[in-house]
């Protein structure tokens, strides 16, 4: 059975690297992205390895469409030099960062960061991204708990999830023909460093999500990883235009 390949943004560290390691153990090798730590992503890179799987790892700015024709040429061609094919199977759209900031503080250039990172961004690299996809592949789009509950101080980033949302339904309506399935991820809390480890440095602020979540605490970047390579899997297959929210049942 010839051997699947995935592309995760932002797989150097946090959900993204858990998802490499989970899809990795699956069976699948691995191209990740990362924004500027390098040093992490070879990181991953050499654990994906240790696991038996081939893996590379690319620079690559969400923000930035202009460079994504560039990333493209470069990966289908280091995919094709170690495995014969430009082509890859699955997509997984991870890669982000945090707004946290008032709905009347928010500037103009900071939502336009935000939509530029985490919709236009997306839009455009999982466009580009599609005559490097094999038929029968899957796309998994990062959205986030806060798509459908509110905390002050989200509206922009909550906004750019809920886009995604809609967009995940929609490719999945248009991709059925090449038998792609694309589904969204929405994580609830989870301790990572995103937004500079606030829930998990912030004792306070950890209580408080802890109370609010039915199984009594935060999520950890394993509670995602495997949901991720499970629709990635033969098993996920019938799985389509789906939200999953992986969030402990934060505010049922």
């Amino acid at each position: 059975m010839k051997t699947k390949i995935a592309l995760i943004t932002g797989g150097s560290r946090g959900l993204g690297r858990e998802m490499a390691l989970q899809l990795a153990k699956q069976g699948t090798n691995i191209l990740l992205t990362y924004l500027s730590n390098k040093e992490k992503a070879e990181d991953v890179v050499k654990e994906i390895e240790v696991l038996g799987q081939k893996a590379w790892t690319l620079p690559l700015n969400t923000a930035k469409t202009s460079t994504f024709d560039a990333f493209f040429t470069e990966a289908s061609a280091l995919i094709e030099n170690a495995t014969g094919t430009p082509h890859f199977d699955y997509l997984v759209n991870n890669a982000g960062t945090a707004l946290y900031k008032s709905f009347a503080e928010t500037t103009e250039a900071e939502l336009d960061n935000m939509i530029n990172i985490h919709f236009k961004g997306v839009y455009m690299f999982t466009q580009k991204a599609l005559p490097f996809l094999n038929n029968g592949g899957r796309i998994v789009n990062i959205s986030s708990g806060l798509a459908r509950f509110s905390f002050p101080g989200s509206s922009a980033y909550g906004a750019m999830k809920g886009a995604i949302e809609v967009l995940t339904k929609y490719l999945a309506k248009e991709l059925g023909d090449k038998r792609i399935t694309v589904n969204s991820v929405a994580p609830g809390a989870i301790e990572t460093d995103f937004g500079g480890g606030r829930l998990r440095d912030n004792k306070e602020i950890n209580d408080t999500i802890s109370a609010l979540t039915a199984l009594g605490r935060t999520g950890l970047p394993e509670d995602i990883g495997g949901v991720v390579a499970f629709l990635c899997s033969e098993q996920g297959r019938w799985i389509n235009g789906q939200r999953i929210e992986v969030s402990g049942g934060i505010f049922l």
